[in-house]
């Protein structure tokens, strides 16, 4: 994945609550298994050329601001992968659903929860056209106003996203030295197993 270390877009605002993952990713792409090109089926029943996601001045926009509940539903990874690959690497709401949530940081997105509070500066920011920059590490978003809201990132999903590893990637950085020794005695451990089941069955006497 392409680390994620700092952010500056305009925010697109698609503000509806209760959005779902058939409604990000309607169930009937679901047979495209490559991710490359899902974005152009990203909310395929709501686009238009109102839509804020095809229209000036958010096209192109890297980060969302959504409403509430975004992201629930059915547990459909497409979702996330249909956003990543429109180059979205960033979506800011109230609440998520927590599979939703967990999944994008398995393709490289920063989910931000925000209060009511929090995140009404962040919408009107949107709905103005202006840019934000988003700080990965300092765990800050800083507005134009120069405001700065924190938001909350565990230590092991900021390491993911600054560092652009998956599940896959972490384990490969942090036990090589492990997997390589396990590696290098395979060939001998499938030794033994052959001559224990050997003697087990008999077949070699």
């Amino acid at each position: 994945m392409e680390p994620l270390k700092t952010l500056r877009s305009k925010v697109a605002p698609i503000l509806q609550n209760a959005i779902d993952t058939d409604i990000i990713f309607p169930a009937r792409f679901l047979l495209l298994m490559d991710r490359v090109g899902l974005g152009k089926h990203a909310f395929a029943d709501w686009r238009s050329a109102d839509f804020p996601l095809d229209s000036a001045p958010w096209k192109g926009a890297s980060v969302l601001v959504v409403g509430e509940n975004f992201g629930t539903g059915s547990s459909r990874e497409q979702a996330v992968w249909c956003l990543a690959d429109l180059g979205v690497r960033c979506v800011i709401g109230r609440s998520f659903g927590e599979i939703f949530f967990s999944n994008c940081f398995k393709s490289g997105v920063l989910p931000i929860r925000l209060t009511a509070e929090e995140i009404a500066p962040v919408e009107a920011a949107a709905k103005a056209g202006e840019e934000i920059e988003i700080d990965v590490a300092a765990q800050e978003i800083r507005l134009p106003s120069g405001a700065v809201i924190g938001f909350d990132l565990d230590a092991h999903r900021k390491r993911m996203l600054l560092e652009g590893l998956d599940d896959i990637g972490l384990v490969l950085e942090d036990h090589s030295e492990e997997i390589a020794a396990f590696e290098k005695a395979r060939p001998r451990w499938l030794e033994l197993s052959r001559e224990r089941l050997a003697t087990l069955t008999g077949s070699g006497a």
